[in-house]
């Protein structure tokens, strides 16, 4: 007998693509991002039931390493609608699953440059909840005024750039 060729896959997509379930919006505005680590998440049957229903938020979330492991805090996912008194904490800690190796990279450099461990977004790859990780230091005032100030021009350049390839100017 054949074997099932939709075993493996992730939910609702192709082998080795990603499922975006939640992202953190505000990060890349409050941070300046300076590495991405991709880790697994330890989770309950309630909680990936209530990921695949696309409810979950980083708002609030932040990933912290105590007694060389490293736990993402303050993820909201909520019950599951279905679940009963198996149903998980909304916002308990999770464990994250990295190698020995990174986790010590990342207590080194936390350490030593001031940065901050920022979940960047959630998502299913091959059926399994990934946490995207950034290595990031955070932004003072007048650094995202910079960074205001370069993105509106930019796009005044490209809204130029438009009109003159359209012959309006």
């Amino acid at each position: 007998m054949a074997k099932d060729s939709s075993r493996g896959k992730a939910a609702g997509g192709k082998r080795g693509s990603k499922q975006i379930v939640a992202t953190n919006r505000k990060a890349r505005h409050n941070y300046s991002i300076e590495e991405l680590y991709e880790a697994g998440v330890a989770l309950q049957g309630t909680e990936v039931k209530s990921l695949r229903q696309g409810h979950a938020s980083l708002a609030d979330a932040f990933a912290t390493v105590d007694d060389g492991e490293v736990w993402l805090r303050n993820l909201y996912i909520p019950e599951y609608q279905h679940g009963s008194w198996t149903n998980h904490e909304p916002r308990r800690n999770r464990k994250l699953l990295l190698h020995r190796q990174q986790i010590d990279r990342l207590v080194g450099k936390i350490r030593d440059g001031n940065l901050a461990l920022v979940p960047m977004s959630l998502y299913f790859s091959e059926g399994k909840v990934k946490v995207e990780l950034a290595l990031a230091r955070g932004k003072r005032a007048y650094d995202k005024r910079q960074d205001m100030a370069r993105r509106d021009a930019n796009r005044e350049l490209h809204r130029e750039l438009g009109r003159r390839a359209k012959g309006m100017n």
